[in-house]
């Protein structure tokens, strides 16, 4: 039998969803076969319904074997490196982060842990903010993500009420994201909007543009405004409506003016002609519009965070 205490970070949980944290050797039919076989209590009472809400201060005991207990060892990858971030804005909440271009956001099939957010757990940890021996389930995590070789701003939660607002926060579309981008050639609108559905394929793990809507596709909205032309190409703010896969690399090239430096969308006698890494994009501007109650990061609304030293945009 083990015994545990519901800290802050635990409360409001699912009964199940915590135990599936708690217990990642368990399979989810033995997790609930140990709730009818009377293997959970809480507060000295037998608990079977997995969707019994827990509170902070509830005591778990667990009638299960030790071998369910056990994490992967990779979960602490992050002891091992020196915390690297550039940091835009921080507070006892959240932390808004400039990722760079080429850096992970999350351990890819490789099982690399030079990611940022093993970065961002070192950092944390080195504060004091962020101690495991403390937490039952909860890590710092990620509220949004971006591709490997796109940069610009990444929002991660400190702490579980934080992680839960934002992930609602951005289902709602109350989060604005802005985004720089160099495209090739001139575009016959300075500003407007490029509508139409993209379907992915997992296994090639690429998307494909459609005008009309097809079998598993999706709806994809990308608004946009040049800001300057070039002899041979644009810088263009981007601005999704909606938030697809690749969706602003594949729309500008459904167009014809791919992405600057896009190896899987973009031209390659293009790119060779193009002094930078990665495809020219940047998630450059981040506001909180909330439409809705905001709880403890109410304060956050209305305020907007820009990256002004965007590489590409400099050169």
């Amino acid at each position: 039998m083990r015994e545990f205490t519901v800290n802050k970070n635990d409360a409001g949980q699912r009964l199940d969803k915590f135990l599936t944290k708690l217990l990642p050797a368990m399979p989810q039919s033995m997790l609930y076969k140990s709730l009818r076989k009377d293997c959970v209590k809480v507060n000295n009472k037998h608990i079977k319904d997995g969707a019994y809400k827990l509170s902070e201060g509830d005591t778990l005991k667990l009638y299960v074997k030790d071998e369910f207990f056990e994490k992967p060892k990779a979960d602490n990858a992050f002891l091992n490196i020196d915390a690297d971030i550039s940091v835009i804005y921080e507070d006892e909440n959240i932390l808004l982060v400039d990722k760079k271009q080429g850096i992970c956001v999350h351990a890819d099939n490789e099982g690399s842990t030079n990611t940022l957010i093993d970065h961002i757990k070192s950092y944390l940890y080195n504060k004091g903010e962020f101690v495991p021996e403390e937490e039952n389930t909860f890590v710092p995590a990620l509220a949004n993500r971006i591709d490997r070789n796109t940069g610009g701003i990444v929002i991660a939660a400190k702490n579980a009420e934080t992680l839960r607002i934002l992930n609602q926060k951005i289902k709602d579309r109350e989060l604005e994201k802005k985004y720089l981008c160099l495209v090739w050639g001139h575009l016959a609108k300075k500003s407007g909007t490029i509508k139409g559905y993209i379907f992915k394929d997992e296994v090639k793990k690429q998307v494909y543009f459609s005008s009309e809507s097809k079998k598993g596709s999706k709806t994809a909205i990308t608004n946009y405004r040049v800001i300057k032309e070039y002899s041979d190409h644009s810088l263009v703010e981007a601005e999704l409506k909606t938030g697809r896969t690749h969706q602003i690399r594949v729309s500008f090239a459904a167009i014809g003016n791919p992405l600057l430096g896009d190896g899987k969308y973009g031209r390659n006698e293009i790119n060779k002609k193009f002094p930078y890494y990665g495809q020219a994009l940047y998630s450059y501007k981040l506001k909180f519009s909330f439409s809705t109650d905001g709880g403890i990061l109410n304060y956050l609304d209305g305020k907007e965070f820009t990256i002004e030293n965007v590489e590409f945009q400099k050169r």
